[in-house]
C-alpha cells in the first residue's frame, strides 16, 4: 500500500502541511513493516513510533486552535480521540495475535489511512480557512 502526501491533503497552513507530512510518512513506515512481514515487536515499535507523533501532532493542532478560538476546538478534538482510540485497537490486535496480517492491514487502512485523509480534507482545512480568514479580515 503506497501512502503519500499529495496536493489533495495540502490545507495551506506551513505548520500543520509539514507534520501531516512527518505523519503521513511514519504511517507508510509502519504500513510498509507490516506488509513486509515483520514481527510483532517489530510492528509494536512502529506503533509506537506512529502513535508519539500522533500524539504530539494533535496537541499542537489543538494548540494553535486555542490560539485562534477556533469554534470548533471541541468537535475537532472528539475527532483526535477517535483516532487515539484506533490506534488503541491496533495495540489491542497485535497484543491477542502473532503480528501483523492481512485483517491488520486493512484495518490500519480503514481506520488510519483513510481516516487520517478524509480528517485533513474536511477537519483540518477548515481550521486553515478559519486561521487564513481571521488573518485577512480585510478580504471580507
Amino acid at each position: 500500500m503506497n501512502i503519500t502526501f499529495d496536493d489533495n491533503l495540502i490545507t495551506g497552513n506551513k505548520t500543520i502541511d509539514a507534520q501531516h507530512q512527518e505523519l503521513i510518512d511514519r504511517i507508510q513506515q509502519f504500513v510498509t513493516a507490516c506488509e513486509s512481514g515483520d514481527t510483532k515487536v517489530k510492528a509494536i515499535k512502529m506503533l509506537d513510533y506512529l502513535d508519539e507523533y500522533t500524539n504530539f501532532h494533535f496537541q499542537e493542532e489543538e494548540e494553535l486552535q486555542k490560539s485562534v478560538n477556533y469554534p470548533e476546538l471541541a468537535n475537532h478534538h472528539a475527532k483526535h480521540e477517535e483516532f487515539k482510540k484506533s490506534i488503541q485497537e491496533l495495540y489491542d490486535f497485535l497484543n491477542e495475535n502473532e503480528g501483523p496480517n492481512e485483517q491488520f492491514i486493512q484495518q490500519v487502512k480503514r481506520n488510519v489511512v483513510d481516516w487520517l485523509f478524509q480528517h485533513i480534507k474536511t477537519f483540518d482545512r477548515s481550521v486553515a480557512e478559519y486561521i487564513h480568514l481571521t488573518d485577512n479580515v480585510e478580504r471580507l
